[in-house]
Parts: structure tokens; C-alpha cells; sequence
């Protein structure tokens, strides 16, 4: 009998017990669906980790963060300066293997008004145009402020979309793009006007939303939009760039940070210092270049330390391992089951088969070609129930995104669907064996004489 033969006729057995085969492939389903499934939630988890760290700068932003001295310098605690424009100078001047540095100036509290309305920024900076770069914004109407508007110290500011939705209405409730160039905002108290606006930052998932939305009939709604971020489908780090306002550094110096220092002397002190290397491949020599700067200019005093992405970076593949050991431990538990059912089946059909069994070997057929037969009913149930669940993880992940929304939209991809289908076959394999090595070794004379 060959293998086509040999495929026919499991196909015609599994045809003739319908419902006991569907029964028998329903584990195989479960633990399928649920392992393409689980691959798809963990594909987009990792799409939106990874949108995240890209938003908030790239792989090859470094923060230049403050720490508490060593404890050998603990008596040089009062001395430490923190981060300051020295720094900034000094890394501009003395560390050819950076390509770029920002400085940022945050207001803590940053409470946006324009009439009746207030909002609270989410992040409220006086910066360098060299944060452009460094965050990866685009200045979409108007212009960001120039050196120019620094050294003076205008009073002028680029917001994101988000604070325009809040402070001068939403394209859905307005019925049209509101574009704020010239208008006049306050910022705790004081008047800015505003010269640009950046572009509106959305996930992957938002801006499919967005393409379905523009089919739907356009439906106007009273009051501001909510904001999405925490919990919604954007993403926090998208909202975060949304919901910003940035200044002229020496603005934010002037008006905000020139009378809040200690003693009567003024602060100084930066909120940020944001550095991008030239090669990600010579991080640790560049981080080493800006360290021996800073050690100088901080006078030995180590008050500082680097906050790579590359933590993150660690931090993602880490979660994303846990997370697919989990479902894969979850499915193989499914896939464990739905073997065990076929074990039980083909034992189950064994029995019932013992005389055509018999009948076979009478008229000259071997226990290799039995022990084949059944071990290719075993792998076509498998195989079977692996591409029906398939069609099913579709369907699944549907129902996933239902009852536990997610900013990430899951990806179903074709490695887990290959990789499911090739598990299934091998739980078909090993469940198939034993039924096809007894169905093998039965006597063609006691099967001929079983009842």
C-alpha cells in the first residue's frame, strides 16, 4: 500500500466517525488555537514595546541621570553639583564620539489655561532645537523656536496635539483640523504664544483605527475627546509626546527656574541631560568618554550615572521570553491532552477493527504496513485539528481583544502557525504509536476468531 492509499483510507475512516473525530481533533483545536494565539498577543506585546522605546528616542538615546554619590564620596554629598550647562558645554566640546546632546529645563507643575480651560501638560521642557532630534519630534504646522528666540528669551512655545484637543477642540467635535499657529496660551499664569505644533503621534494600532474611522460616517461629539494613553490604545509614551509643551531653554530659566533656587542664589541645575552616540556599536567607549568629561567637570564628584535603552531593550526580550515560555507551557499542557485523545481513540478504534485487521494480514498484509496505517490516522487526525485550529486562533484572538482590550495589536505570524502544525503532527506521531505497534502485533488467526 503506498502513502497516498495509505492517506486515503484514514481519510475515509475519519469520515465515517465524524463526530467521534471531531471529538478526538478538539484538543488538538484548543491547544493550537491557543498556542497561534498566544504567539499573536505576545508579537504585538513586542511590536508595542519596542514602538515605545523608538518614540521616546531610539536605541541610541542615553539619559544622563543624577545618583546619589558613593559611599566613599559621602562626605562630598553637599559639594555635588548635578546636572548643569557645564556639562552640556563640556560634552559638546570635549566628546567627539557623541552626536548629539539636549539639555532640558521641566516645570513640575505645568497648568495650561486659555479662558476657561485648563489642562495639565504631561511634560513642560525649556529645550534646545536639538530635542527634535534627540525625542524624534516633527514640527508639523508652523516652526520650532530658534537660538534666536533663546538668547532673547521670547515667550514662545511648540505644543503637541494633545493640548491643542484640550485647550482649542478636537477635529471630530470642530469638523475641521484646528491649527493654533499665533494664538495665545498661559502657562502658570504666564502668556506664551504659540509658533508650531507637532504632528499627532499615534501607535500602529491608532492610525489602522484612524483609516477605518475616516470610512464611517463622521459623528460629532459634545465636549473634549478623552485623551488616550493609560489603558487606552495609544500607548503612554505616544500620549506623553502628545500632551507636550516645549519653550527656549533660557524662557524657562527667566520666567520659571531664576527665583526658585535656595539660599537667594538661583538653580542651576538641569532636569535633563539627553545624549545619542555616533555608533550604537562603540556605546560602552562613548558612555566612557562622557564619563571622563564629566568626572571633570563635576570635580571627581560621581553624582551621576547612564540610563541606556538598551536596559529596556533587555527588559523587553526578558519579558517576552517569560511571556512566550508561559503560553507555550500552556499549549503544550492543550496539545498533551488532545494527544491523549487520540491515543484513546485509536486504541478505541483498534478494537473495533480487530477482524479487518485479521483480514488483512490473511491476504498477505504486513505488521509494517498495519503499524503504517494507523500511524497515519493518528498524524491526519492530528493535522487536521492543527489546521482547524488555526482558523480558529483567528476567531480566538478576536475574542481576547474583546474581553481584555490591548494598545498592541496582536500579529498573527506564520512561524507560530508552522510551528503549531509541526508540534500537532508530532503529538500525532507519539500518540499514533502505541495503537499502530498492537494493531501490528495482533495474530491474524486470534483477530480472524475475535467476536
Amino acid at each position: 500500500m503506498n502513502l497516498w492509499n495509505t492517506i486515503s483510507v484514514g481519510f475515509k475512516e475519519i469520515w465515517a466517525h465524524k463526530f467521534r473525530s471531531f471529538l478526538t481533533m478538539l484538543g488538538i483545536i484548543l491547544g493550537v488555537a491557543s498556542l497561534v494565539a498566544m504567539a499573536a498577543l505576545v508579537k504585538g506585546m513586542e511590536n508595542g514595546m519596542r514602538e515605545t522605546m523608538v518614540a521616546m528616542g531610539g536605541a541610541d538615546k542615553v539619559l544622563i541621570e543624577d545618583q546619589p554619590v558613593p559611599p566613599d564620596q559621602a562626605h562630598l554629598a553637599d559639594e555635588a553639583p548635578g546636572r548643569t550647562m557645564a556639562d552640556v558645554i563640556a560634552l559638546r566640546q570635549s566628546a567627539p564620539m557623541l552626536r548629539l546632546v539636549s539639555p532640558e529645563m521641566a516645570l513640575g507643575d505645568c497648568t495650561l489655561t486659555r479662558g476657561e480651560k485648563i489642562v495639565e501638560a504631561w511634560e513642560c521642557a525649556g529645550v534646545w532645537p536639538a530635542v527634535l532630534d534627540m525625542n524624534l519630534h516633527v514640527v508639523q504646522h508652523g516652526r520650532f523656536f530658534t537660538d534666536f528666540d533663546d538668547q532673547n528669551a521670547h515667550s514662545v512655545c511648540v505644543i503637541g496635539t494633545g493640548i491643542r484637543d484640550e485647550l482649542f477642540g478636537t477635529p471630530e467635535t470642530m469638523g475641521q483640523e484646528i491649527i493654533p499657529i499665533g494664538e495665545s496660551i498661559n502657562i502658570n499664569g504666564q502668556p506664551f504664544t504659540i509658533v508650531g505644533m507637532f504632528e499627532k503621534y499615534q501607535s500602529e494600532y491608532e492610525k489602522k483605527q484612524t483609516e477605518i474611522d475616516k470610512q464611517k460616517p463622521v459623528e460629532k461629539t459634545v465636549g473634549p475627546a478623552r485623551r488616550k494613553g493609560w489603558g487606552g490604545k495609544g500607548g503612554w509614551a505616544f500620549t506623553r509626546k502628545n500632551m507636550t509643551i516645549y519653550m527656549p531653554l533660557n524662557t524657562m530659566w527667566i520666567k520659571f527656574r531664576a527665583a526658585s533656587g535656595t539660599n537667594g542664589f538661583p538653580d542651576p541645575r538641569l532636569s535633563d541631560i539627553d545624549i545619542k552616540v555616533k555608533d550604537i556599536e562603540n556605546l560602552e567607549s562613548s558612555l566612557q568618554q562622557a564619563r571622563n568629561v564629566l568626572m571633570l567637570t563635576h570635580h571627581g564628584i560621581e553624582d551621576f550615572s547612564f540610563r541606556t535603552q538598551e536596559t529596556q531593550l533587555e527588559s523587553i526580550n526578558r519579558q517576552i521570553t517569560n511571556a512566550r515560555m508561559s503560553g507555550g507551557i500552556i499549549a503544550a499542557i492543550s496539545l498533551l491532552v488532545g494527544g491523549i485523545g487520540i491515543m484513546n481513540i485509536m486504541l478505541a478504534s483498534i478494537n473495533e477493527r480487530i477482524r479487518e485487521i485479521g483480514i488483512c494480514k490473511a491476504v498477505g498484509a504486513s505488521g509494517a504496513a498495519i503499524f503504517t496505517q494507523i500511524l497515519v490516522e493518528s498524524v491526519v487526525i492530528a493535522i487536521l485539528g492543527a489546521l482547524a485550529g488555526i482558523v480558529a486562533s483567528y476567531g480566538f484572538v478576536e475574542i481576547l481583544v474583546w474581553v481584555t482590550p490591548t494598545g498592541n495589536s496582536p500579529v498573527i505570524t506564520s512561524t507560530s502557525m508552522m510551528l503549531a502544525v509541526g508540534f500537532s503532527a508530532a503529538v500525532g506521531i507519539i500518540a499514533g504509536f502505541f495503537p499502530a505497534a498492537k494493531a501490528a502485533r495482533l495474530h491474524p488467526i486470534q483477530a480472524l476468531r475475535y467476536d
